[in-house]
């Protein structure tokens, strides 16, 4: 699992470090998110997932890499991305394919 915060972004709502205070903290400075670590047990993903999905200015993005079943070959290696908030103010939000 990968976690990126984009700084840019973040409104200070501190909504992620008050559900996962051992991943998340506001800088001292400019209150603006950022990322005790890298690092995450897996028991920490849904912590994760939620402050990505509660961010009201999309933050916060999780990437999960994760098998599933291929007939053909067995298995294969797809990603799934979590993040949360609304489209920024200067232009429409855009989406994977």
């Amino acid at each position: 699992m990968k976690v990126s915060v984009d700084r840019d972004r973040c409104c200070s709502s501190g909504l992620c470090v008050s559900n996962a205070p051992e991943i998340f903290d506001q800088d001292d400075h400019d209150s603006l998110v950022r990322l005790r670590r890298t690092a995450f047990r897996p028991d920490e993903y849904p912590d994760l997932r939620l402050a990505a999905e509660l961010c009201p200015c999309g933050a916060i993005t999780v990437t999960e890499d994760r098998v599933t079943e291929d007939r053909v070959t067995g298995g294969s290696l797809t990603q799934d991305t979590v993040s949360g908030g609304t489209a920024p103010a200067d232009g429409p939000a855009t989406t994977g394919s």
